[in-house]
């Protein structure tokens, strides 16, 4: 069988959250590496890039493919620190589909490695950088044998959810969107209708939503119900509001393992086969 993996290198959301309380979930922003057979893709650029790039760096250049699913700083902010970036014999493409007409995703990176935000320059980078944009909903093909379906998000800004497909099967990564609160958002259900991995923004709990409606993310009660809703393999509890702790997000494993056998809470180094 094609070997086509995952392993999550960020899993929380919204600022990065070291310290002893996150040390077995891990503190790094969003960053999920997926390969498809030899094909290296990368999605989101949050803190947990800087050791993909690190370890990436150690087999020499890379040839790699860079999905933002936005740009608010806690999915880019580790993209200055991603060593590939600054090898000359390395080839980046660098998507992102949310941006509004007149924006590129080169000038947004720009503006965030900009004095006085950043002492180095985006084109401080060595390394074959291809910025693209593309329009959401639309079918890309990075690489021949890989098709990445998108479809919008229910965020501020805009987001981008992904489904990749790959030898017969997909894997959907989807972060940073509110549910509705009345039924499911039909883009999202279809876009993650029969996937054999899903991962899903959960940053809040049922019970926290209320308190943070309009900010853009749901819960890990609603991973479950739209996992259910869609007939999805497995769902992965993804995002994690940096105030949770080892011991709440272990809590929240239990109960989703209750309500939906083989869910799981994303861990920092976790590897997914499918």
């Amino acid at each position: 069988m094609t070997s086509f993996s995952a392993r999550f290198w960020g899993v929380r959301g919204s600022i990065a959250a070291p310290g002893p309380d996150t040390v077995r979930y891990g503190g790094n922003t969003a960053c999920l590496e997926v390969r498809c057979g030899d094909a290296v893709l990368v999605f989101d650029a949050g803190t947990g890039i800087r050791p993909l790039g690190v370890e990436l760096a150690k087999g020499g250049a890379v040839d790699l493919d860079l999905f933002l699913t936005h740009t608010h700083l806690d999915h880019i902010c580790g993209l200055p620190f991603f060593a590939p970036a600054f090898c000359a014999a390395s080839r980046l493409r660098v998507w992102a589909g949310h941006l509004p007409p007149g924006r590129t995703i080169r000038s947004v990176v720009g503006d965030m490695m900009t004095a006085p935000l950043y002492p180095i320059p985006v084109e401080t980078f060595r390394a074959d950088c291809d910025f693209r944009e593309f329009a959401c909903g639309a079918t890309l093909t990075p690489r021949p044998g890989i098709a990445i379906r998108t479809a919008p998000l229910n965020h501020p800004n805009g987001a981008v959810g992904y489904r990749v497909e790959y030898a017969g099967r997909s894997l959907c990564f989807v972060t940073d969107t509110e549910h509705r609160t009345e039924g499911r958002d039909p883009a999202v259900l279809d876009l993650v209708r029969g996937a054999d991995v899903m991962i899903y923004d959960s940053t809040y709990t049922d019970e926290e939503y209320p308190r943070h409606a309009g900010w853009g993310h749901s819960t890990w009660q609603e991973c479950v119900r739209l996992a259910d809703a869609a007939g999805v393999g497995r769902a992965f509890i993804y995002h994690h509001d940096p105030g949770r702790t080892d011991n709440a997000l272990d809590a929240i494993a239990e109960a989703a393992a209750r309500l939906r056998p083989g869910t799981e809470v994303a861990r920092e180094g976790q590897d997914i086969q499918l």
